[in-house]
Order: structure tokens, then C-alpha cells, then sequence
């Protein structure tokens, strides 16, 4: 029998007692290294009751309990430094997604604040977000809207108050910095597509660089979206929707935020719900494919989900017919002209 233990490869006879041995380098950072890595699938399992100190001082590793603690306990704290700085790439795109987030509300903030602001000197400007941010940037004043401007008729007959001086500097600054989020949210989308290109090509090839970002990162990591059931994939961000079909018997969520994918969004309603499962069932092979795999893009997962959202559309190429809920006018006539004549008759025997 042959055991792998963080200080060597041990070789036991049928008793437990060991015969052979091949120790490591007594370098911490090379049993730190060591004791993180995946075992080797065919190294045996220490029989029961073997004692690990006492085969590390009788092969000479170490000359004495104390030792052996001390070195373990460095070796250990060692391991568990470098796992927590080595961190894996899906961790930095769960944090790209929450600045994003972050990003996103603080520029509709300021981008709001700044909309109504710039709207007591040109309210007739017609923008919002991020276009007026560049406007109101680049030009400041409606005075400097240069002719070939589409908006230069609508700055030069405006009815709102002139900019001048220092305000028009505090309000062109704190433009340019609302653009200076929305940079930003630029770079942070390029940095999102290249890292779920390298990281997760199966999983884009599917869902898209940014919705398959955004499901790594409220799963938690690409292992944990790898566990998670074709289902659950489906539903993931609808959670106030699941919560109230749970408490109040609401229909449940047929997608959550793969509803963003075109194949859904630009579905007629009665085809969505067929091709969210259809589609969350390829996201779930994609991903497993990604994170177990390890071997490249495989288009035949897009080819199947393009055939299967074919059939869906071939099938059921109109809205299903709803039925009434009160049964046939006939039937509802019948019954109260019974009822009516059931009181008559009562109504003439008192």
C-alpha cells in the first residue's frame, strides 16, 4: 500500500507498518505548494488508526514531536496564504460586475441631478444619462453650441436662464466627472468580455459575455454556476417573483435575468418560457463544460440550443387559447332560469 502525506510517499506492508519512503525537501513554501495541489487518484488512503507523527520521526524526517508541530503549523499557515493570494479569475469578475452595479446606480443619480440642474438654463436640450453629460461637457453654456450642432436651433431660441461664470463651471465640471463613470463602466465592460472569453468560452458562446457574467456572479463563482441545476439557472435574479409565488401563490418565474438574452426578449410571450428552459439547460452544459472540461470552445452546444429554439418557434407559432373560467353562457343561463322556476313553484304553494 502506498500513502501520499504533506512530508513524503510512504509504502506500508498488509500490517500498516512502513517499508519504503521517500521524504520532501524540508522547504516550507515547496510543502505549502505541495499540500495545496489535487492528489494524486491512485495513492491509497492511510489504513485506520496509523499514526502520521510517529512515521514522520521514524523515517527521519523530523527528530521530535515539537518539531513536527512546528513545522506542520508554518507549512499549514504557508498553504493557506498562498490560496488566498492566488484567488481564481472568476473572483475578479464577480467584483467587476458589483462595480459595475455600483457604477451604474451612481451615475442614474448624478446623471438625474444633473438633468434637472442643466434644465433651468436649456430645457428644451432633450437628453438624459449619459448623452447629456457629453453635451453639457463639451459645450457648457448654450451659447458655445457650435452651428453644426443638431441642437444649436434649440440653444439659440431657448427660454431658459443664461449660464455664465461660475456656474457654468461647477455645472461643466461635475459633467465631466458623471463621464468620467461612464469611461469607466466602458473599460469594465471590455475588461468583463475578454476575462468571460478566456475564462468561460462555452458559457459566452451561449449566454453572452455580460449575462453570463452577471450569473458567475450571483452564483457566487464559476464552480458554484456549475452546480447549480438547469432550474435554478433558469430563475436566477428573479427572486421577488419566486418569493411571491412561495408566500402568495403567484404564477412562478419562468426567467430571471436570461430574460436579457435576445432569443427570450425577442420572443412572443407564449414561446419564452420554453426557451428560457431550453436555454438554461445549454448555460448548465456550458458551464460544467467550462469548468470541468477544460477543453475549448465547443460550438455544438449553440448549434443544439439554435435547433431546439427553431422547433419551439415551429411549434408553437401562435398564442395557446385561454379558456374561460365560468363554463359556457348556456349552461350558466339554464341553471338560473331552473332556479327561478323552483321559486315560482315555492312561491304559489305558501
Amino acid at each position: 500500500m502506498k500513502i501520499i502525506t504533506w512530508f513524503g510517499t510512504l509504502t506500508l506492508d498488509d500490517g500498516g507498518k512502513v517499508v519504503e519512503w521517500d521524504m520532501f525537501s524540508k522547504d516550507t513554501d515547496a510543502l505549502a505548494e505541495r499540500l495545496i495541489q489535487p492528489k494524486e487518484a491512485d495513492m491509497d488512503i492511510p489504513p485506520a488508526g496509523f499514526d502520521i507523527r510517529a512515521a514522520a520521526i521514524e523515517c527521519g524526517f523530523v527528530a521530535s514531536d515539537d518539531e513536527y508541530d512546528n513545522l506542520l503549523r508554518d507549512v499549514s499557515i504557508r498553504a493557506a496564504k498562498k490560496q488566498i493570494s492566488s484567488g481564481t479569475p472568476d473572483m475578479g469578475i464577480i467584483q467587476a460586475v458589483e462595480a459595475l452595479d455600483d457604477i451604474d446606480e451612481t451615475a442614474n443619480t448624478l446623471s438625474e441631478r444633473l438633468a434637472e440642474w442643466y434644465g433651468m438654463y436649456f430645457p428644451e436640450v432633450g437628453l438624459s444619462s449619459e448623452p447629456l453629460a457629453r453635451f453639457v461637457a463639451k459645450y457648457g453654456s448654450r451659447s458655445n453650441v457650435s452651428p453644426d450642432d443638431r441642437l444649436y436651433e434649440k440653444a439659440t431660441s431657448s427660454m431658459g436662464a443664461e449660464l455664465t461664470g461660475l456656474d457654468e463651471e461647477l455645472v461643466k465640471g461635475f459633467a465631466e466627472n458623471i463621464c468620467t463613470l461612464y469611461d469607466s463602466r466602458s473599460r469594465l465592460e471590455e475588461y468583463l468580455v475578454k476575462s468571460m472569453e478566456t475564462t468561460a468560452p462555452n458559457l459566452v458562446n451561449i449566454a453572452g459575455a455580460l449575462i453570463g457574467a452577471r450569473l458567475v456572479s450571483m452564483a457566487g463563482g464559476l464552480e458554484k454556476l456549475a452546480r447549480f441545476p438547469s432550474s435554478t439557472i433558469q430563475v436566477i435574479g428573479a427572486n421577488r417573483a419566486l418569493f411571491k409565488h412561495l408566500r402568495a401563490r403567484a404564477p412562478s418565474p419562468k426567467h430571471g435575468i436570461i430574460f436579457n438574452h435576445p432569443q427570450i426578449k425577442n420572443s412572443p410571450w407564449w414561446q419564452r418560457g420554453k426557451i428560457a428552459r431550453a436555454l438554461a439547460a445549454k448555460i448548465s452544459l456550458a458551464v460544467r463544460m467550462d469548468v470541468y472540461s477544460g477543453g475549448g470552445l465547443n460550438e455544438s452546444i449553440k448549434t443544439e440550443l439554435d435547433a431546439k429554439i427553431e422547433s419551439i418557434k415551429a411549434t408553437h407559432p401562435k398564442p395557446p387559447k385561454r379558456e374561460s373560467k365560468g363554463g359556457s353562457g348556456k349552461g350558466k343561463g339554464e341553471y338560473k332560469n331552473k332556479n327561478k322556476m323552483q321559486n315560482k313553484k315555492a312561491g304559489g304553494r305558501r
